[in-house]
Formats: C-alpha cells, sequence, structure tokens
C-alpha cells in the first residue's frame, strides 16, 4: 500500500483564496478591512522569518498587517501596554504575540493581556476553556489546519478512532478538544503512556506532535490509517547540511498509512492559511456580520 499524500501546500492555497474573496467583500460591501498585528520580542532567527511569512500572506489576502518589533530587553510592563493599545485599536481584529518570548517575560501573563476576541492564536484562557466545553471560540491555528485537512480527506469523521501524540497547549490538548467536537473517540497519548505502540495502533486517525524526529514507526500504525504529522525537526544531512523532518518516520509509514502528510508542506502551510481565516473571523464577528462558512471549527 502506497499511502495518499495529503498537500497542505494546495489546502493552504485553496484557503487563502476563499478568504480573499471573502476580505474583497467585506472592503466593497461593508468598507471594512481586516486587520493583523504582530507582535515580535527580539531577534530569534526561526520567529523573524514566521513573522515575515505572515506579514507577506496577510497582505496577500487584502488585509492590513501590522507588525511591531520590540528589542529583546523589552520590560513587560511596556510590552503589556502595546497589547492594551491593540486592543483599543479598532483597525486591528487580530493580535499575535510571537513565540517564544524571552526568558524575562511571562508568557501567559502576556497571552492572557490580548483582549480574547482578538486572540487569532487561541492561546487565551477563556478561548481554551470555551474550546474545552464545545462553545464558540478563537480556535488554535495548526489543530484548526489539521482538522480541516481531516474534514477534506474523510467529510464526516464521526465514530473514527483518533489518537493524539502529545499534550501541548498549543496542539495536543485543543486538537482533542476539535476531534470529541467531530464525534471521534480520542485518546491523549505521551511519554507516560503504557504501550504506547499497541494505543497508536488502534487509531483510524494519528495525529503526531511531539517534536521528536521520526519518532514514530511504521510498525505503530494501524494499515489504511490516517497520519497527521505535526513535527517540524531539523536534523543533519549527509552533505552536512540539514533537512527537516516530522514527528513520524514518513518513508516507512507511508507504505503502511492510508494517508499522510509530508514534512515540509503538510500541516505547517495551512497554519499561517488558518490565522488568516481566524483574523477574517475576527473581523466578522467584531462587526456583527454573518461569519464566512467552513473557515472554523
Amino acid at each position: 500500500m502506497t499511502a495518499t499524500l495529503i498537500d497542505g501546500k494546495a489546502s493552504a492555497a485553496t484557503l487563502r483564496a476563499r478568504v480573499a474573496a471573502h476580505v474583497t467583500r467585506l472592503r466593497e460591501e461593508n468598507g471594512l478591512t481586516p486587520g493583523l498585528a504582530v507582535v515580535l520580542v527580539g531577534e530569534d532567527p526561526a520567529s523573524q522569518v514566521y513573522v515575515g511569512a505572515k506579514g507577506r500572506q496577510t497582505v496577500e489576502v487584502g488585509m492590513a498587517s501590522f507588525e511591531h518589533r520590540l528589542p529583546a530587553d523589552t520590560a513587560e510592563a511596556d510590552l503589556l501596554a502595546t497589547i492594551r493599545a491593540l486592543n483599543a485599536d479598532p483597525k486591528i481584529h487580530g493580535i499575535l504575540v510571537q513565540l517564544p518570548l524571552p526568558s524575562h517575560l511571562d508568557s501567559d501573563l502576556v497571552i492572557n493581556a490580548i483582549d480574547p476576541a482578538k486572540d487569532v492564536d487561541g492561546f487565551h484562557i477563556s478561548n481554551v476553556g470555551l474550546l474545552g466545553t464545545g462553545q464558540k471560540a478563537m480556535v488554535p491555528c495548526t489543530p484548526l489546519g489539521c482538522l480541516m485537512l481531516l474534514r477534506d480527506l474523510h467529510g464526516t469523521l464521526a465514530g473514527m478512532e483518533a489518537v493524539v501524540i502529545g499534550r501541548s497547549n498549543i496542539v495536543g490538548k485543543p486538537m482533542a478538544s476539535l476531534l470529541l467536537g467531530e464525534s471521534c473517540t480520542v485518546t491523549i497519548a505521551h511519554s507516560r503512556t503504557r504501550d504506547l505502540p499497541a494505543v497508536v495502533r488502534r487509531a483510524d486517525i494519528v495525529i503526531a506532535a511531539v517534536g521528536r524526529p521520526e519518532m514514530v514507526p511504521a510498525s505503530w500504525i494501524k494499515p489504511g490509517a490516517t497520519v497527521i504529522d505535526v513535527g517540524i525537526n531539523r536534523i543533519p544531512a549527509a552533505d552536512g547540511k540539514t533537512r527537516l523532518v516530522g514527528d513520524v518516520d514518513f518513508a516507512a509509514v507511508s507504505a503502511i498509512a492510508g494517508a499522510i502528510t509530508p514534512v515540509p508542506g503538510g500541516v505547517g502551510p495551512m497554519t499561517i492559511a488558518c490565522l488568516l481565516a481566524n483574523t477574517l473571523t475576527a473581523c466578522c464577528r467584531a462587526h456583527g456580520l454573518a461569519e464566512p462558512e467552513g473557515l472554523t471549527a
């Protein structure tokens, strides 16, 4: 068996096109332009790349992009003041503080200072609680992207058994909540799960989100299962450079699974596309307008 390749780049391009069409309609019919503000503290190279990509794609779909780049030694009070100003700015519908923050800053305090209605990352404790209780929330972008890929592939997920490997607040826990909302039977597995291979092997859907390169072998996968690989790990390559791999042994698992996401080119592109979708949703909610269908959980 050769697994179907789940093309995250193509799905993300389709989602961005849908967002762009709605943004155009909002501007023409309501005089509104969704605005996304990204706050970057410090000069972490990976964060700079992510912020640059987010800014470019925001502009490409017709939204307003606002970047706030602050020095690494920014005081917590100054960062919180920046967030308060963005909360109060009617041109801003989405606020994202790029993580990780420098160690002297309290990430939880900073995230929870964001207006929950503008929290397009879905990390505010209010949105976490709403998602966990099945209410309308801003949903974290990576789990939302995974869910969209699964819906596109399977249509309904009801009754399927899903195993999420990883229990982070960013991916694992919200992913489990989303799958429960789709009427899946959900297990969250982690480093202390007894007989982890046997737990994973019973799953129709496997979400790997642990941050360990190629830790999931083919022997863990039920034939025909759908495998969503959230991991992005940089490892040494034969030519002395480095290459990106996921949390799944892609080559081996592809021979067993029914469908699989590659790394790169799978979940990653969907994350930024879902950030744009969340910003559009936040704009519609802020102005009491109907939300575009299919862009939320």
